[in-house]
């Protein structure tokens, strides 16, 4: 359930309730791809200001599979994380191993990236997944082409996505009514259903399900696609397909389309977006979540984020004499606690324990600065 608290010229403040908590919004959600963030513990994460977490449907089905995740009692139990967690479709894989894979109606013919093993994600299977993996938000399967495809190509792909959009919520909501029967049937046969029973039973009844826009660059495309979505009906609305190789601007001249069609009761989340400058100026238009791999990968190579604002490449030489703290101001203990010399050493020698504290440095300033525009929303 998502309540919009306030709503003004800096942007909105909204509260979303699920089953595993609630996250105000503004908010940025770590990609922990396969359960975990790299280098990083969840305790870590929470320290930062992590509310939610974001997993990946394809890789975890590959491994460890759902199957496996359900038998330990959903992913929340499986990874130690008790906050909310959203999964993505498995739509993302179907941009980006576009290489080796074949789209249908029916849905997508993967090769696995693992060992190239065929497999088949359609709708139904992606909702079947997260179901399984006791997501607290699900996202529907959508076809997100290039940017720079054709519109013809663009027309099909959105076409595809408003389709598949229909199946996912037929599907999500004849998995529901199974599980509702299921907890009605355990209540009359036994009055000893379990906690973790009940909390299962209704983590299903919470569990939000979101459409994706689609339309590439196309203006009426993204409009009618956002209006047949509406039709449908959704707990939330993300705007996929962007941040994959367009110009800033023409991101932003998408989102100035998009968002007055969108119901201002529902949350609104940009897919794949994590630059905080960037970050600023869509919450300022009207977006409520974000999600990005941005912050650990630029950190990997070097790049941090500083709380002051400033960008730099810790692992150049300018660094490797410079034996002030990495940032004294920053949300990471870590960087208040070792230096910029020490770091830029650790990366240029490849040390895991460097990455570490890199991620944990682009992490927290990211979280950081999310917290701060939702102060400044408070505010105004």
């Amino acid at each position: 359930m998502f309540q919009l608290l306030k709503e003004t010229s800096l942007g909105r403040r909204g509260r979303l309730t699920t089953a595993h908590g609630t996250v105000e919004s503004p908010f940025f959600m770590p990609v922990g791809t396969a359960g975990a963030m790299k280098g990083i513990e969840h305790r870590e994460l929470v320290e930062l200001g992590a509310e939610i977490l974001l997993c990946n449907t394809y890789h975890l089905h590959l491994r460890p599979g759902e199957q496996l995740v359900e038998e330990a009692g959903g992913l929340h139990t499986f990874i130690g994380w008790d906050k909310p967690i959203l999964t993505d479709s498995g739509g993302y894989q179907v941009f980006s191993l576009r290489g080796i894979s074949k789209i249908t109606d029916e849905g997508v013919n993967f090769q696995s990236h693992i060992d190239g093993t065929p497999l088949f994600i359609g709708p139904e299977e992606s909702m079947r997944i997260q179901h399984a993996l006791g997501s607290d938000i699900i996202m529907c399967f959508d076809e997100c082409p290039p940017s720079s495809a054709p519109r013809d190509k663009q027309i099909e792909a959105m076409e595809r996505t408003i389709a598949w959009a229909k199946r996912c919520k037929e599907e999500h909501e004849r998995i529901q009514m199974i599980q509702k029967n299921q907890k009605i049937q355990r209540k009359v046969y036994s009055t000893d259903m379990t906690s973790d029973e009940e909390h299962s039973s209704q983590s299903s009844d919470a569990l939000l399900l979101f459409g994706i826009v689609q339309g590439g660059l196309e203006i009426d495309l993204r409009i009618t696609c956002t209006q047949k979505l509406l039709e449908i009906g959704f707990d939330g609305y993300a705007i996929g397909g962007l941040a994959v190789g367009e110009t800033e601007e023409e991101m932003f001249k998408i989102l100035e389309a998009v968002l007055p069609v969108l119901p201002k009761d529902k949350p609104r989340y940009l897919m794949g977006v994590g630059r905080i400058d960037q970050v600023k100026k869509a919450v300022e238009l009207g977006i409520d979540m974000f999600d990005c791999v941005l912050p650990m990968r630029e950190a990997r190579h070097g790049r941090l984020f500083l709380s002051n604002g400033e960008h730099i490449k810790i692992s150049g030489a300018t660094y490797l004499n410079d034996h002030s703290v990495i940032d004294a101001d920053s949300p990471s203990v870590l960087s208040r606690e070792h230096t910029k010399s020490y770091l830029s050493y650790l990366l240029r020698i490849g040390e895991r324990y460097g990455e570490t504290i890199a991620c944990m440095q682009n992490l927290g300033v990211t979280l950081q600065a999310m917290r701060d525009l939702q102060e400044k929303i408070d505010v105004v």
